[in-house]
């Protein structure tokens, strides 16, 4: 996809990028704040511009005709959520069959407010031996930024210490439906 349409919503819409995106093959990218359907819009664009090409678990509810066409071009990989699919072992085994691999998670796993973050993004890291690299769209700076990557320890209470602390002040769409208190593993 050519990066003149995402530009142009940025443009439009007053986004800008912050910093770049790691030259790593591989990685798990983490996107939060997760509040509304526009992150979706505004996570593409900033994919285009940093020139990455994640994928991302969607539901295969939501795979359907015409959707699907675009879930499909923009890195979308159908699951069925119903069934205990064992996503993480899953996801682990795609990191070791590709060269290159970026795996876009939302730890929240909803748009709703969570008491608790998911840890399997952290887990996917540590099966999968790759780092971890932490993403925020931030409505209220009208930016997005990535962090630099990094190794989890295995120490998960230190590490989303770090984690909570990147994405402290972080506004999501709906400041409401984010809580930098939810940055704990479950």
């Amino acid at each position: 996809m050519s990066k003149f349409i995402p530009k142009l919503i940025f443009k439009l819409t007053g986004w800008k990028i912050q910093g770049q995106a790691p030259t790593l093959k591989k990685y798990v990218l983490v996107a939060a704040p997760h509040t509304s359907n526009w992150d979706f819009v505004y996570g593409l664009c900033a994919w285009q511009l940093y020139g990455m090409k994640p994928r991302y678990l969607i539901k295969k509810e939501f795979y359907v005709f015409p959707l699907n066409i675009l879930f499909h071009l923009t890195g979308g990989l159908p699951v069925d959520r119903s069934k205990s699919n064992k996503l993480t072992d899953a996801m682990v085994e795609m990191f070791e069959q590709r060269d290159e691999f970026i795996a876009l998670v939302p730890p929240e796993g909803t748009r709703k407010k969570v008491e608790r973050w998911k840890t399997g993004f952290y887990y996917l890291a540590i099966k999968a031996n790759v780092p971890i690299v932490l993403g925020i769209l931030d409505y209220k700076l009208k930016s997005a930024r990535l962090s630099e990557p990094f190794i989890p320890t295995g120490d998960i209470e230190k590490d989303f210490a770090t984690i909570r602390e990147f994405f402290r002040g972080a506004t999501g769409k709906n400041p409401d439906g984010f809580s930098e208190e939810a940055i704990r593993p479950s």
